[in-house]
């Protein structure tokens, strides 16, 4: 009971000090970790080497795949690509039925996009399609912000789901994490659709306009042209496909009956999909994509823009990391086995956990992270021990981070303001979208669950 109460009293802290006084999440879960192991009476003398061995090992093993992740997502945002592959969908789809256009277009672009800037960008082409249909603003803006919002949470190599993948254990493996989250990711996104279809016909008073500066106000043709002549939706897709098709392609070799042959075939493979250097390919096609005169100084402008937008999440991860370490090291392993294992809780534990976090201090990213961290040690417990269910602890942990965005989410007010929708309404609105959306992925998980574990 000892050892339950201090677990509940840190979870608390770091909510409290993250949410309530703006204390970097990081030193947050660092502080955790090494109160947590005086209150489990860890040895002093393996206290720092727990943490910091946990820390350099989840950076040696994660860091990379984020960072070059993050990178190409600045590269598709500064370059247009964003604009290129929605102007693309929309040829396909037409804009016939906006709210599964603006749904599909936000689920493609936060695959390597953080969901936040993909609404940015994209926020000029929603007000342009909402004119064209006449459909209500409000609609549109609840379609694009869940379409964005499913694969945040759900895919790699979005940070979020990759640092969970490598707290949880299962970090070699994406292929598989790629393939079952992309179909919960677009079922959590019709949920968010059939939510937006409400209110197709709605009225509401948006907050009048501060100002025309901004590129959330630009209408879509000035956005367009803000870019000047934006790449081909053949280059546009390319960062995105090429590392998504290499990581895939090796898991599907590394299956038992090695289908594209063993040998040379396999070796080389099972090289290029590894995810970093899956994702260096897709870093180099998008350097194709890169604008200006001196395409050099271009480059090296938007990495150290990279490298800035990680830094946080890295630093974030590794201290989950250490703090997941330090639990995994106390008796709580065999504690929470004992109390868990007969109530069959199984997945509801990481969505539980997940969307308590969330709803409570905002960010799913530290939601994932510090989630990840401390059911880790209690997979076997949960039954979740399988690399299967290693998988599908991921997604539900995905899921749990979507539940719920408010005044506390950065996202939340992105969306909002950008879209001049009132506090009250984004409350009743968008608040219940986050709800809807993250349940049916949880729903989603917990069928695949039954049925393959």
């Amino acid at each position: 009971m000892y050892e339950l109460l201090v677990l509940l009293i840190l979870v608390v802290a770091i909510v409290m000090v993250t949410a309530r006084l703006k204390i970097s999440p990081f030193l947050a879960l660092i502080g955790a970790a090494i109160l947590a192991a005086f209150a489990y009476r860890i040895p002093l003398a393996e206290v720092a080497s727990t943490v910091t061995t946990a820390f350099g090992s989840t950076m040696g093993n994660i860091g990379l795949v984020i960072l070059f992740g993050t990178m190409i997502g600045v590269i598709l945002e500064k370059s247009g690509a964003a604009i290129s592959m929605a102007d693309a969908l929309i040829k396909v789809l037409g804009t016939r039925f906006p709210n599964l256009t603006l749904s599909i277009i936000g689920y493609i672009v936060s695959i390597p996009v953080f969901c936040d800037s993909g609404y940015v960008v994209l926020n000029s082409l929603r007000k342009a399609i909402t004119l064209r249909t006449g459909v209500s603003a409000l609609a549109t803006s609840i379609a694009l912000m869940t379409g964005l919002y499913a694969t945040h949470t759900m895919v790699p190599p979005t940070p979020g789901p990759l640092a969970a993948a490598e707290s949880i254990g299962v970090a070699d493996n994406l292929g598989l994490i790629i393939a079952v989250g992309l179909p919960v990711a677009a079922i959590s996104a019709l949920a968010g659709l059939a939510y937006a279809s409400r209110f197709n016909k709605s009225k509401w008073t948006p907050l009048p306009s501060e100002g025309e500066d901004d590129i959330s106000e630009l209408d879509y043709e000035q956005l367009r042209a803000s870019f000047g002549k934006l790449p081909s939706p053949a280059l546009a897709f390319m960062p995105i496909l090429v590392p998504l098709v290499l990581i895939c392609a090796a898991s599907i070799a590394k299956l038992p009956s090695h289908p594209f042959g063993e040998g040379v075939a396999l070796e080389i493979l099972s090289f290029i999909g590894t995810p970093v250097i899956a994702l260096i390919f897709g870093l180099f096609a998008a350097t194709f994509l890169l604008r200006g005169g001196n395409k050099l100084s271009v480059f090296n402008e938007q990495m150290n823009e990279a490298v800035r937008t990680a830094a946080p999440i890295l630093l974030i991860t590794g201290a989950g990391a250490g703090f997941g370490a330090v639990l995994a090291a106390s008796d709580l392993t065999t504690i929470l086995s004992d109390s868990l294992s007969g109530l069959g809780l199984g997945l509801a534990v990481p969505f539980l956990i997940a969307a308590a976090l969330k709803s409570a201090q905002g960010s799913s990213t530290v939601s994932m992270v510090t989630t990840s961290a401390l059911v880790a040690p209690m997979l076997g417990s949960l039954g979740l021990g399988s690399e299967l269910g290693m998988v599908l602890t991921v997604l539900a942990v995905g899921a749990g981070a979507m539940v719920v965005s408010h005044a506390n989410d950065s996202y939340f007010w992105v969306v909002s303001q950008l879209s001049r929708i009132p506090v009250i309404t984004a409350y009743k609105t968008l608040s219940v979208a986050t709800a809807i959306q993250g349940t049916a992925a949880f729903v989603t998980v917990l069928i695949l669950g039954a049925v393959l574990l």
